[in-house]
């Protein structure tokens, strides 16, 4: 019978074990903090960006509809990196780009009778 607590084998096996998971969670340590450091970078340029009511709004969009948020968030930032924006986006403006979008955007409805 071979004795588990002195098997070398067993041991080499569970330090690589070891050495593999440590690697792995520093990894996702440095994705969470590369991603927290993105959306800082994004939060600090629609603060630049949008007036305090616009930003409620978007939050309140961010509540509702988080994937239509994201596609707000994205054009305003793509706007302020172009240079095309000139000032801060109202609240006005802001529904104005909410319209627009919403135009693009078609619903099929299928009626059964």
């Amino acid at each position: 019978m071979i004795d588990v607590v002195d098997d070398p084998e067993l041991e080499e096996l569970r330090r690589r074990k070891l050495q593999q998971l440590e690697q792995q969670a520093e990894s996702e340590a440095a994705q969470d903090a590369q991603r927290e450091q993105v959306e800082a970078q994004k939060q600090a340029i629609l603060r630049q960006a949008l007036e305090p009511e616009a930003r409620e709004r978007l939050t309140r969009i961010r509540m509702a509809r988080p994937e239509m948020a994201e596609s707000l968030e994205t054009q305003i930032i793509q706007l302020a990196a172009s240079g095309r924006l000139q000032g801060t986006i109202t609240d006005e403006q802001l529904k104005g780009i909410l319209a627009r979008s919403q135009e693009s955007r078609r619903d099929i409805n299928i009626e059964r009778r």
